[in-house]
């Protein structure tokens, strides 16, 4: 009888991001954005009267960790719907656990796309949102030699073999590809930047992540390298960790995201007021929008179905759009990713991003890349 009145007093949901480890920082924002979507829709009465009820924990980074958290949110917490999972790896591994117990996975990290599962709501970008204007961007405005470096798993070799066929394809040269350990030593991201310095490209683009990442941007000058001159390009280098690396040591890189903290419209305007007040100075970024944008997107679902039944609630979820931070989103019912809305932005000295191009309109996910062309993307 306890059991049944716990379950009918809210929504319980499983929440899955790593507030420690090697991707700490930006996982803990996927998990405060996730947090102030939840209180927010609390806040307004919960969904068809019930509150949403979080059951949190933190699997440090490490993959057998997520599984073993995901197998005990469904088996032990009787949760049927998981908000959780950064780099690609994470996400490998809870999802045989996730359709064998046919549950549904949220996942707000943009990856490499080629990838499909019909329990799986993927609200990051894929490579067509986020790969090809980047490498239209750095082609028509930087120069047309290319240095690739990236941690050595799954999303950036996928990254940077996709990248490669764009860059080759469209007249350019990477000069060299090189991978270091997720958390590698300074000496080893000096070596790096030594040969950077030799190849003398026009643009570095950078697959690192966590302290790696950070120690690339930190040294980078050091190195007699010049972001005006040649900027590293990321997917992921994006205001937090910008503030915590010094945004003047920043100035002058490149980020392809969906969503910067200067972007202007009312609703993150909105979001930035609502983040500041819950969170203080700390800076908005694409891992707390995406994540607060998919509870969102979750919420007006279940509003729909009335239930946490998977296929209900995937079937809801292709039915509704939330005006998020960034613009509209949407899931596409063919490979249930979603319509995003693909931005370039410089880094400026005080952390945020100048927005030097953005599409016209969200952009349709192609997680198979089946399209190649830059046509879309070449700035007018």
């Amino acid at each position: 009888m306890t059991h049944e009145i716990q379950m009918d007093d809210g929504w319980r949901i499983g929440v899955l991001f790593s507030r420690s480890g090697p991707t700490g920082v930006t996982e803990s924002e996927h998990f405060l954005g996730t947090a102030l979507a939840i209180e927010e829709i609390n806040q307004l009465g919960g969904v068809l009267g019930r509150p949403l009820i979080p059951v949190a924990y933190d699997p440090r980074g490490d993959a057998t960790e997520y599984r073993q958290l995901a197998t005990r949110l469904l088996l032990e917490d009787e949760v049927n719907v998981i908000f959780g999972c950064s780099r690609s790896s994470s996400r490998k591994a809870v999802l045989p656990v996730i359709e064998r117990n046919n549950a549904l996975l949220w996942y707000c990290s943009f990856y490499e796309g080629f990838e499909y599962s019909p329990n799986v709501i993927y609200t990051g970008a894929v490579p067509n949102q986020n790969n090809v204007p980047l490498a239209a961007y750095l082609l028509q405005n930087r120069g047309r030699k290319l240095f690739f470096v990236g941690a050595d798993y799954i999303y950036p070799r996928e990254s940077n073999r996709i990248m490669r066929d764009l860059v080759e394809q469209h007249g350019g040269e990477v000069l060299d590809e090189v991978y270091l350990p997720l958390e590698a030593s300074r000496a080893e991201v000096e070596e790096v930047l030594a040969d950077i310095q030799a190849a003398q490209p026009d643009a570095v683009f950078s697959t690192m992540v966590g302290q790696s990442a950070r120690l690339l941007y930190q040294l980078y000058r050091d190195f007699g390298l010049d972001p005006q001159r040649t900027p590293i390009a990321s997917l992921s280098m994006v205001e937090e960790e910008i503030r915590q690396i010094g945004p003047l040591l920043c100035e002058g890189h490149i980020t392809a995201a969906t969503y910067f903290g200067s972007v202007a419209s009312e609703s993150n305007r909105r979001f930035i007021a609502l983040w500041r007040s819950r969170f203080g100075d700390r800076p908005t970024s694409m891992w707390s929008e995406l994540a607060y944008a998919q509870i969102h997107l979750f919420a007006q679902a279940l509003q729909r179905s009335g239930s946490l039944d998977r296929r209900k609630l995937v079937e809801a979820a292709h039915r509704v759009r939330f005006e998020a931070p960034e613009g509209p989103i949407t899931v596409d019912p063919e490979n249930n990713h979603c319509s995003l809305t693909p931005r370039i932005g410089i880094c400026r000295s005080d952390g945020q991003f100048d927005i030097v191009w953005e599409a016209r309109e969200p952009v349709r996910p192609d997680p198979y890349f089946s399209t190649f062309g830059f046509s879309e993307f070449w700035l007018r």
